[in-house]
Order: structure tokens, then C-alpha cells, then sequence
């Protein structure tokens, strides 16, 4: 079949760079098809452009749900014009095929409703990319630079540009796909709904994995938004697989921890300092305090712009990242001195539906652990009931111990963490490693403990290491043993009704 021209259909929702685009096909000899609002910016633009119902014969119906979806159009984008019965079906119909597809779909995500669910846009991008050894599909328009660079520079796409080029189309079909079935559970109010799609997008690679011989990056989910996508790497070099992971869990830890001036230091995945006080290097000097063994090549987040005294205070401590929501200048010209020190800018965490961890080709979902400090919620089990600074002491030993590896235990006294023992298999190692942690700095302070004591020991243990005021969820056949051991210690214990494991 003898061909005139090329020909590229454009139909775009998103019309950024459009008209650039479709000028410099129509000037390297492109027939120009398109439909719609498209079609009439192109022809607004003084380009020659062929309206879809020209091509197809048939106007649009149903208030434009009908547009695209006919053989003219289809038939143009699946031939395999190798096969001569392909071939003869394009003649017989005086049908020319179409070499490019420009299309991306209605902005779903923005407004979820049923006329913004894309019908004639998905049939278009996936035709064109099932056909992708001969039609050209495109998305995005981020790729329309280096598409029409390729088609100035040979006359042609290659092979290997159109295979990407496929696979973004089918990302993004894909994507918006489960966009439409997660509104569509949504409606079901189901917490956790029976089918849960995932198109992740990848976003950065990483230095490496979790181990320097294992390949890592990070991705985002499409359609939802995330704070990495918005921070900032203001200095150091990049980011392994570990440190985006305890980045993640130090700087929502510390979002967490109220209004105040808070600091999070963060190792393995598990807090080994946490405090609140009137400034941010106060914070930060004291939550370092907590473990500074462990501190050692840590993670540090904290929810107050750095100063430059906060910066003085990291001068002579090794850290691998720190994050906060800004820096004083004098404050980045102090941490530029700790060249390996990667500074990250921040903004608040986004809240989570739901959680997904991988097992092979299975996943474990579930809602997220949200930590209540609501006194109200909580009941004070004991003859003796907290101070108000000990009520303090409790709030943060359970926001910390909350997202601490289980078993844990967390010792505080005034606003600081001054214990923290986590992941062991029993209760009573985990309050033995806090207090030796505490060192005598838990006296008259809180105990915190993810679950309940099992046995008398781990009451008797914070006893032991000087706290003044436990709290717990309670629920096990034990309880009354317990209470009673906290009695005849004098403390203060409160249940809240709430596990909080962490694996």
C-alpha cells in the first residue's frame, strides 16, 4: 500500500506542549488527526488538522462518550501491515494506517466520576501499544522532546523507543484502571476491599539495597502522593535503601510527637532517642542522650527549622541523614563541614489507608496502627494516678514504644527517652536492655511496654529501674497480678485498651 504521509492522532486532555509538538510533525511532513478540544486548539494554532468524525465518517454521539471507537480508527492502529490479509481488510475499507498516537486520558484522580472514566482515550493507547512494532504511543508529555528529537534526527522511531514507549502506555492504563476500581471499592466502605491494585512508578535509584551487593530504588504508587516526591536533598551523597527506610520511619515518628520542639533519632529502623523541650537543639542534644552508642550512624529528624546551635550540637556526631522542615543558613553552612551527611527539607508525611508488605508473589495488607494519647480513652487501673508531668512522661513513652520494633519497653522521665529496648522475643529482656540503657535516669519517670505483661517480672523490672508510672494496654489473664505488683511498688498504671506490635 502506497502511503502519502505519516499520520498522528492527538487527543489530549493534558494539552502542555501540544502545539509545539503537533508543529514540528506537521512540519517534518505529518498528517495531523484529532477530536475534540484537541482538534480545536491545534486549528485555533493555524495548524492543518483532520477532525476524527472526517476520518471515521461518523460524528460523535452520547455527548462525546462515542468519538474514537471506530474500524477507521482501530483498524489504522492494529494493522500489521506484514500480513497481507491485514493489508488487504486496510485497502478494501480505504482505511491509512496511523503511525503515532499522542494521547493521555481524562484527569480521573481529580474529580472521580463516571464521566471522567476514559473510554475511546484507553482503547486508543492500548491499540496503539499492542501494535507497538510499528506504532508509536505516547503519554506523557515529558517524552514528547525526545520523541520528536528521534523522528527529526532518523524519520523513524526505533525499535527499542517504541517497546518504552509501549510500556508507559500500559503503566499508565494500568494505573488509571486501578484508580477507577479504588473508587469504585470506595464505595463499598470496605476497610480492606477485595482487590487492591498497586502501579508503582519508579522514582529514584538508589545507592543500593539493603546490603551494598542488592539493587534498590524507590517507586511511587501512581495516583497516590507522597512526601519523598516533595523533599529536598540539599547536600550528601545519594540515598541507599536503608536510608530512605529509616528516614521514613524517623520523620513520621517525630511528626508525630506533638506541637512542641521534637527530635527523633532513628537506627535499624528503631528509635534509640526521642525528646520534646523548649528549643530544637535542647531536643535534639537530648534525644541523642538516650543511646549515643547506638546513636552512632544514625538517623535524625526533628520537627522545628535547624539552628545553627542545633548544628553546633551535630558537630562531632557521626549521622547519616538528618531531616527537618527547613534550615537557618548559618545552620546548612555548619552541617556543609560533614561532607557524607546527606540534609534532607521536608514536608509533613502524608496519612496511609492501607499498608502492604510483600511475601513473594503474596502480600500481607492491613489498616494503619494509628497511636491515640487521648486520656480519655484510657483508664487508670491503680490506687495511685500519674502526676501531670508523669502524664506527659506516659504520652511520649507510648507514641515512641508504638513504633519500636516488638517486644519493646521505653523509659522516659521528663519529655526524654531515656531506655529504649527493642525486638526481643521476651518482655523481660526488652525492660532489662531499656533500664540498663536508663542507667538510673528513669527514676520517678514512665514505663511504657507495646502489649501487655504477661507476668509480674516486667512490672516489677520498671519498679526496679526507679519509674514511678507504667502504661499498658492490659488484657492479659495477669492483669489483677500486675496491678497488684504495681500497688505494692506505689506507681501509677494505665490501661489503654490498645496493642501496638511492630514486625
Amino acid at each position: 500500500m502506497s502511503r502519502a504521509a505519516p499520520r498522528a492522532l492527538v487527543s489530549v486532555y493534558d494539552k502542555t506542549g501540544v502545539i509545539d509538538l503537533a508543529q514540528r510533525l506537521v512540519a517534518l511532513g505529518w498528517e495531523i488527526i484529532s477530536s475534540g478540544g484537541t482538534a480545536a486548539a491545534l486549528a485555533d494554532a493555524g495548524l492543518p488538522v483532520r477532525a476524527v468524525e472526517q476520518v471515521t465518517g461518523a460524528p460523535e454521539m452520547l455527548d462525546g462518550r462515542v468519538k474514537t471507537l471506530h474500524p477507521a480508527i482501530h483498524g489504522a492502529l492494529l494493522a500489521d501491515l506484514s500480513n497481507p490479509g491485514h493489508a488487504s481488510d486496510l485497502a478494501e475499507r480505504g482505511i491509512a494506517p496511523i503511525d503515532l498516537v499522542v494521547c493521555n486520558l481524562y484527569p480521573f484522580r481529580s474529580d472521580p466520576s463516571v464521566e471522567l472514566i476514559d473510554i475511546g482515550g484507553t482503547a486508543m493507547v492500548r491499540a496503539g501499544a499492542k501494535n507497538h512494532e510499528r506504532v508509536g504511543v505516547v503519554v506523557q508529555p515529558e517524552d514528547y522532546g525526545a520523541v520528536l528529537e528521534e523522528l527529526e534526527a532518523t524519520g523513524a522511531l526505533s525499535d527499542a523507543t517504541r517497546r518504552r514507549l509501549a510500556r508507559a502506555a500500559y503503566a499508565h492504563t494500568s494505573a488509571y484502571d486501578a484508580e477507577i476500581a479504588g473508587w469504585l471499592a470506595d464505595a463499598d466502605d470496605d476497610d480492606l476491599p477485595p482487590t487492591v491494585s498497586l502501579t508503582l512508578v519508579r522514582q529514584e535509584v538508589l545507592r543500593y539495597g539493603e546490603n551494598p551487593h542488592q539493587a534498590g530504588a524507590r517507586y511511587r504508587v501512581v495516583g497516590q502522593s507522597s512526601w519523598w516526591d516533595r523533599a529536598e536533598q540539599l547536600q550528601g551523597k545519594a540515598m541507599s535503601y536503608l536510608n530512605v527506610q529509616d528516614a521514613d520511619a524517623a520523620w513520621r515518628l517525630v511528626c508525630s510527637l506533638g506541637d512542641d520542639p521534637a527530635a527523633v533519632v532513628v537506627k535499624h529502623a528503631n528509635p534509640c532517642g526521642a525528646a520534646v523541650a523548649g528549643d530544637i537543639a535542647t531536643a535534639y542534644r537530648r534525644a541523642h542522650e538516650c543511646d549515643p552508642v547506638s546513636a552512632f550512624g544514625g538517623i535524625v529528624a526533628v520537627n522545628r527549622p535547624v539552628t545553627a546551635a542545633m548544628a553546633g550540637a551535630m558537630a562531632d556526631v557521626f549521622i547519616e541523614v538528618l531531616i527537618a522542615p527547613e534550615y537557618a543558613d548559618a545552620a546548612l553552612t555548619r552541617l556543609a563541614e560533614k561532607k557524607n551527611l546527606r540534609v534532607l527539607r521536608a514536608p509533613r508525611p502524608e496519612s496511609v489507608d492501607l499498608e502492604v508488605r510483600t511475601l513473594g508473589g503474596a502480600a500481607l495488607v492491613q489498616t494503619p496502627d494509628t497511636v491515640t494519647t487521648d486520656r480519655s480513652t484510657w483508664q487508670v487501673v491503680t490506687e495511685q494516678a500519674p502526676s501531670s508531668q508523669q502524664w506527659a512522661d506516659l504520652a511520649l513513652a507510648w507514641r515512641v514504644a508504638a513504633r519500636v520494633g516488638s517486644n519493646c519497653i521505653v523509659l522516659a522521665k521528663d519529655l526524654q527517652a531515656v531506655g529504649i529496648g527493642a525486638g526481643q522475643q521476651n518482655r523481660r529482656d526488652a525492660g532489662r536492655i531499656a533500664a540498663e540503657k536508663a542507667a538510673g535516669r528513669a527514676v520517678g519517670g514512665a514505663c511504657a511496654s507495646d502489649a501487655f505483661f504477661p507476668f509480674r517480672d516486667g512490672l516489677d523490672a520498671a519498679a526496679e529501674a526507679g519509674c514511678a508510672a507504667v502504661i499498658q494496654p492490659g488484657g492479659s489473664v495477669r492483669d489483677q497480678e500486675v496491678i497488684d505488683a504495681a500497688n505494692e511498688h506505689g506507681m501509677a498504671m494505665v490501661f489503654t485498651g490498645e496493642r501496638h506490635f511492630r514486625h
